[in-house]
């Protein structure tokens, strides 16, 4: 069995990024969404954003975000990849494709096999699906460390898919065990506070992975 591609998401330092890219993973995210404890300002995207250059992909993160908002996200980092974390529908997903011209990722939160099912209103939308747990009412749209069960997905079809919520280097080799995941994304269980990453853990995540 081929490992999943990692990414390492809320990357908002250098020296997490660099643990990232040391670890070998496959995607850095950039978190743009004031409310969240990894949001990153444009200023500091730029200087990540260059760094990463060449190095690994580049995915920015947003949250119902508007055009002009992404617009000077990608500019000011080079992102690579745009990753939808918010109530975005299929036809904005094609929208950002067109206006960016950038692959688009759809995170889609998960508490039943209903919210696995709609997967497929976003077929030929986004490049990519990624199930997340689902957070409680007026919570943060993810990066709070929670699971969902990972059975929802263990038969899931689709080509472009990956799996995140509540993963860590404790439980990471069994989530891939389970479900088959061709990618597997993380952040809270990677810190050692809220927005603080920690590059003992990102190694030993990233390990797991391939383990």
């Amino acid at each position: 069995m081929t490992p999943p591609a990692i990414k390492i998401c809320g990357l908002n330092t250098a020296q997490a990024l660099d643990a990232a890219i040391a670890a070998r993973a496959e995607y850095g995210g950039f978190v743009f969404f004031p409310k969240s404890p990894r949001h990153v300002t444009l200023t500091d995207a730029a200087a990540l954003g260059q760094r990463a250059q060449g190095r690994i992909a580049r995915v920015g993160r947003f949250v119902d975000a508007d055009d002009a908002t992404i617009a000077e996200a990608v500019a000011a980092a080079h992102l690579d990849i745009l990753q939808l974390h918010g109530s975005e529908t299929p036809e904005r997903a094609v929208q950002l494709k067109a206006a960016f011209g950038l692959p688009v990722w759809k995170a889609l939160p998960v508490a039943t096999a209903a919210d696995v099912a709609r997967a497929s209103r976003y077929a030929g939308a986004a490049d990519l699906i990624l199930f997340d747990a689902k957070t409680p009412k007026g919570a943060l749209p993810g990066g709070m460390g929670l699971a969902f069960d990972w059975s929802l997905v263990a038969d899931y079809k689709g080509r472009a898919w990956g799996l995140a919520g509540g993963l860590g280097p404790d439980n990471v080799g069994e989530a891939v065990r389970l479900t088959g995941t061709p990618l597997v994304d993380c952040s809270s269980g990677v810190e050692s506070a809220p927005g603080v990453k920690d590059a003992e853990k990102i190694a030993a995540f990233c390990r797991e992975v391939r383990r």
